[in-house]
């Protein structure tokens, strides 16, 4: 080490203690060694104990002398650096005090306006949800009001007698799709959300609403039930044949449009109204047919007015499934994608989806055929008058009911016909279906 540019020289062994490895207990083994032979008993410590003390003591009046000597240095440069820190202190105690007054100043002009702007913020959105609410309870009004006006458009009375347009039938159905459309969608951020919290809301859709959709489902209902051409007698007009056919398309169509559509996949839905009004229609017919076919196979002299009744009911039949296949399904409002393809795009092919048939009119006969056969078996089973003749006149019996099956599988002369209906031959299997389940059920 230097002092004043002299080269003091120091015994002691600096390197061993500034060693990053350097550890006690080996330093002093080593010591102990170096001053004892291993094999003396008892071990002298006094000589490495003394050599340490001394090193002590060197090192402290080293330590001493280098302060002596520096004192003035180390004094000096602890009071610059005093100094400093007092002169930092000083500046950043000022930047704090200035700090405090802008954040002060700041939260008077900024924050406290925040708080006041975000008050105002919340009014504003609550008056906007409020607007929305209003609006939407607005327009369900209006349309409520008129779906009032069109339901007294609706044709009243049965049969022929029926006043009305039955135009307003459609017109009622896309107004309530119009109710539909705001109520139904009740999620936040959409037209309908809060509305069922709304008494006037409730109220319509309890008094108006619910009443209005309940009576436009009976009257179309009663329409398609009522649905003839008038082929049996043939005193049916094309003027009377066409307006049956405009209120049963009108008919249907409502039923289409107003059928349940909430929580149901575009993909998935179906018009259930008019699937269950046409399918009631159907098991109508058939049961009515079942019912007097029984009758007359008893009483045969009423045979053949029997089925010249069933065979109308049969055209009747085939009158609706051409109007059904020639009347294109319309556009749902809820449903923008409609996923059709052009050949199934009518009001026909729900029917014969849920039907699983591919003709109505075969659906008709063999449904009649198979509740046939269970009366006819019951009079076979009661015996008598009525089976004995039955039996004996089953070969004309048979050929009447074929006949029946032939002719009314026939569309009506006063509806249009589609392309490849109506063919010879077309209907033999719904032929021997009916045939056999009289004539085969009578024994040999």
């Amino acid at each position: 080490m230097s002092v004043n540019g002299e080269e003091e020289v120091s015994y002691i062994d600096y390197d061993t203690f500034l060693d990053p490895n350097f550890k006690p207990s080996s330093f002093a083994n080593t010591l102990v060694l170096a001053t004892n032979n291993p094999t003396d008993t008892p071990l002298d410590l006094s000589t490495p104990l003394s050599k340490v003390l001394f090193d002590a003591q060197e090192i402290d009046s080293h330590i001493h002398l280098l302060t002596t000597r520096s004192a003035v240095p180390l004094l000096t440069h602890t009071k610059e650096q005093t100094d400093a820190s007092k002169r930092i202190l000083s500046e950043i105690d000022n930047q704090v005090k200035s700090l405090n007054e802008s954040y002060k100043q700041l939260e008077k002009e900024v924050i406290q306006k925040h708080a006041e702007a975000d008050e105002v913020r919340l009014v504003a959105s609550r008056l906007w949800e409020t607007l929305k609410l209003g609006r939407s309870v607005g327009r369900c009004l209006q349309l409520g009001r008129q779906l009032e006006v069109q339901s007294a458009e609706i044709p009243s009375g049965t049969g022929s007698s029926k006043k009305g347009d039955h135009r307003a039938l459609v017109r009622c159905a896309h107004t309530i799709l119009s109710l539909r459309e705001v109520t139904e969608k009740r999620g936040p951020g959409e037209e309908g959300h809060g509305l069922e919290k709304v008494e006037a809301i409730r109220s319509l859709q309890d008094h108006v609403v619910g009443p209005i959709e309940e009576s436009i489902q009976k009257t179309c209902q009663q329409i398609i039930n009522e649905f003839s051409i008038g082929s049996a007698s043939g005193t049916a007009t094309f003027a009377q044949s066409e307006e049956a056919k405009t209120r049963t398309i009108s008919a249907a169509i409502a039923l289409y449009l107003i059928s349940p559509t909430l929580g149901v996949k575009p993909d998935k839905w179906e018009p259930q109204f008019l699937v269950r009004a046409l399918e009631a229609y159907l098991q109508t017919a058939v049961q009515s047919s079942t019912n007097s076919l029984a009758r007359s196979l008893a009483t045969l002299p009423s045979l053949d007015r029997t089925l010249a009744e069933v065979s109308a009911r049969c055209q009747n039949i085939v009158a609706l499934e051409i109007i059904l296949d020639t009347t294109k399904a319309p556009p749902h409002p809820l449903f923008p994608v409609q996923k059709h393809t052009v050949e199934k795009n009518n009001l026909l092919q729900p029917l014969l989806t849920y039907l699983e048939t591919g003709s109505l009119v075969s659906y008709f006969w063999r449904s009649l055929a198979g509740r046939l056969a269970t009366r006819v078996q019951e009079i076979v089973n009661r015996g008598g008058v009525s089976f004995r003749t039955l039996k004996t006149s089953r070969a004309s019996v048979g050929e009447a009911i074929r006949e029946c099956v032939t002719r009314g599988s026939q569309p009506p002369s006063t509806v249009a016909t589609t392309k490849g209906r109506g063919a010879k031959g077309e209907w033999d299997r719904e032929v021997a279906v009916m045939v056999g389940s009289v004539v085969n059920n009578l024994g040999r």
